[in-house]
């Protein structure tokens, strides 16, 4: 079925007219050329991690771990977007992208970026991080850098924990080249028999189960500690592998492979088949892009590039070692003098216990008022975790509705559901098993729950149920009365440490009988038109946005109090944008705040120029939606799980919940006001597209830190407890 006709069939958000209430993207009243690249303002929002690991006023271990999120980054951007372009091509689908340009064309920008990038990198961990390491205490070395003693622990090491599990894989006519699993390391080695003197091919794979850097000397303290790489160990016992054999060559590899998975759903067929049955293609995707050591000889070269059907622009040469992701181990050690300081999340100042010994009642707090969270540094252990915790246990709870799009595997809210599914609660998990590389993990809980007697729904046909909603209805007095949460981010307890996000939990009867409604479409077939204090897509979301955008615009023009604040992670969708750019020709000053791409050209003449962009990284994710629109001096706030791309806005069930807490709005605008405050540190988008870093002042000072600000404010604030 095709993908218009499941969003209209799913009914979620709007009146049937709505789908076709897009705004043509077509303007012919703005330029033609008005989009940045969304491919190569992915790979700039990159370079800002990047940056961050260059930066030597931070901690060493969190540069270390910046360069292993680039590393990771990096992977994900070429098995999905890059795949995504090459299989366009390959099936004669080839599209222009976003700004117009063939995906060739865009192929070819992004091979130039992405080369540089990875050299910068390389040489960011060679020149910057890794000394500084060094400096510190800890070192990563080579087999040479090794005296006698050091190689006899090494060697012991090798023949107790390596040697046994390694495989090598000869090529010749009798062993075909072997399968090359993605993103794995490997050693190519070339070697000649001594007694025929033919020359032979060997693959080895680097064992993924063990510490890809692992102690020279275990006996030393991480004061003073040397690492070693897996590879390199594997490489100075080639002879061991291959006795009688003249190592003539080895040379390190990894290839990184399409694994971005495409499930054609038909109605009639099981998707979790379908899906399972996908996941085992995805680890033979065609190969799209090959790293190698920067020594490497032609005639290894030549042959992994024949046996992987491999281009030129395809290759990567990069010094050692390969695949800095491996660095996350290294940036956990335990030096907390490396690492941020330390921070733990308060428990936000409503749900806090009037004493150390008693315990908060969830649904008395809520029902005095709204409570507005803000992860990480408020707990999401002792909220939106303890809320569902206490639903589960609690005898007066008569059902627990949930979405769940990434958990952890240990997820205590899964338990909490399983629970009260055990005590003989209504309870309906949502779990959208094609989350992207999270698809086995969810199937594997969806499971569980159904066998704990949990109801699971694996979502709508054509639609990613991308919604952050928990929804719990508690008999009180004789009575049905709802309690919600609507929040920005998933409902995953680790992620939750170090990903910024909102929630808020709720007893607003319409908040609930919304959800009532939300929650009927998405597990059955009813097709409900209205929602009081929700924006919901596929349908009404972008309508709304539009529409609120639009009254920005047209009060602007008749002198009214206007402007708009979005905070998101991505905003790429042109209806969107253009919407904008018609608001800030109208006056309408609008500021956006970005994690990754920006499609939108900011401060362009008669286009934008009263647009501006900014960009905050740091130690942790920002990843909370925030829409503002001044309304002519009514505020409207909403906050959700939607950017504006075209897959949240068109093939995902996503919703915005409008905040009506007069305190809840402040704090939003506080948090905005020092975002965009000069003295904050930040990027700043220009109108080509280059994003330029602003960290410190005329004196050399750094500029102030948003979220150890945010930090020190929440640590003491105390938010009001008003009453309905």
């Amino acid at each position: 079925m095709a993908e218009e006709n499941v969003a209209l069939y799913s009914g979620l958000g709007g009146d049937d007219d709505d789908f076709d209430a897009v705004l043509d993207e077509s303007d012919p009243s703005l330029p033609e050329e008005r989009y940045l690249d969304r491919e190569l303002s992915w790979l700039a929002f990159n370079q800002r991690v990047l940056e961050l690991a260059e930066d030597a006023s931070l901690p060493v271990l969190e540069r270390a771990n910046f360069l292993a999120i680039f590393a990771s980054n990096l992977d994900e951007f070429f098995m999905v977007r890059v795949a995504g372009l090459k299989r366009r091509i390959l099936t004669g689908l080839a599209v222009p992208t976003n700004v117009g340009r063939s995906p060739a064309d865009v192929l070819n920008d992004i091979s130039v970026a992405a080369h540089e990038l990875q050299e910068r990198h390389a040489r960011a961990w060679r020149d910057l991080v890794s000394p500084d390491l060094a400096r510190a205490g800890i070192s990563v070395v080579t087999w040479e850098d090794l005296d006698e003693a050091d190689h006899g622990r090494i060697d012991n090491y090798f023949a107790d924990q390596l040697f046994p599990i390694l495989m090598p894989l000869a090529v010749d006519p009798a062993h075909p080249f072997p399968y090359i699993s993605g993103l794995s390391i490997n050693l190519a080695v070339r070697i000649r028999n001594t007694k025929t003197g033919r020359q032979e091919f060997a693959r080895l794979k680097v064992p993924q189960m063990l510490p890809r850097f692992i102690r020279v000397d275990p006996t030393e303290t991480l004061r003073s500690a040397r690492f070693i790489s897996l590879e390199d160990v594997i490489a100075s016992h080639l002879g061991d592998l291959f006795p009688g054999m003249e190592i003539l060559e080895h040379h390190v590899f990894r290839v990184t492979r399409n694994e971005d998975v495409v499930i054609e759903e038909d109605e009639s067929e099981n998707l979790i088949q379908a899906l399972e049955r996908e996941l085992l293609r995805r680890r033979f995707g065609p190969p799209i892009r090959l790293e190698v050591s920067a020594d490497m000889d032609q005639v290894t070269l030549g042959l992994l590039v024949r046996e992987l059907d491999i281009t030129d622009q395809e290759i990567y040469r990069l010094p050692a070692p390969l695949d800095l992701g491996g660095l996350f181990s290294l940036a956990g050690a335990d030096r907390p003098d490396l690492h941020y300081p330390k921070r733990l999340p308060t428990t936000a100042a409503a749900l806090a216990p009037s004493d150390s010994n008693s315990k908060v009642d969830f649904f008395e707090v809520i029902a005095r008022g709204d409570v507005l969270l803000h992860h990480p540094y408020e707990s999401f252990a002792t909220s939106v975790q303890a809320f569902l915790e206490q639903a589960a246990s609690d005898p007066h709870v008569l059902a627990i509705k949930q979405t769940l799009y990434r958990t952890s595997g240990d997820s205590p809210i899964v338990e909490a559901l399983i629970r009260a599914a055990e005590a003989g609660k209504q309870v309906l998990a949502l779990v959208e098993v094609k989350a992207r590389f999270d698809e086995q993990a969810n199937i594997t809980w969806a499971r569980k729950l159904e066998k704990a007697g949990v109801h699971v729904v694996y979502g709508l046909v054509g639609l990613k149920t991308h919604c952050k909603l928990a929804h719990v209805i508690r008999e009180e007095n004789g009575s049905l009365v709802s309690y919600s949460h609507i929040g920005t981010g998933n409902y995953n307890p680790k992620t939750s440490r170090i990903y910024e996000d909102f929630g808020l939990l709720t007893a607003d009867p319409q908040v609930g009988r919304d959800l009532t409604r939300l929650f009927n479409e998405l597990s059955g077939y009813a097709i409900e038109k209205k929602f009081k204090r929700l924006l919901v897509a596929p349908l009404h979301l972008r309508k709304g946005l539009l529409k609120h955008i639009d009254t920005e615009r047209r009060n602007a023009l008749e002198g009214k109090p206007s402007g708009i604040r979005i905070k998101v992670n991505s905003i790429v969708d042109e209806a969107i944008i253009d919407a904008l750019y018609r608001a800030s020709q109208a006056g309408v000053p609008v500021e956006v705040w970005v994690r990754g791409i920006c499609g939108l050209m900011p401060g362009v003449p008669g286009l934008s120029e009263n647009i501006r962009v900014r960009s905050i990284l740091g130690r942790y994710l920002e990843h909370s939606r925030i829409f503002s629109f001044v309304n002519d001096g009514d505020q409207h706030l909403f906050i959700g799980s939607a950017d504006m791309m075209h897959r949240n806005l068109d093939r995902r069930v996503e919703a915005l919940v409008r905040l009506v807490d007069p305190g809840h709005i402040t704090e939003i605008n506080e948090l905005f006001d020092l975002a965009m405050d000069d003295q904050t540190g930040a990027w700043d988008l220009q109108a080509d597209g280059e994003w330029i870093r602003h960290a410190f002042d005329d004196t050399g000072a750094p500029l102030d830190d948003l979220q150890d600000k945010l930090l020190q404010q929440i640590t003491h604030r105390r938010r009001p407890r008003n009453r309905r």
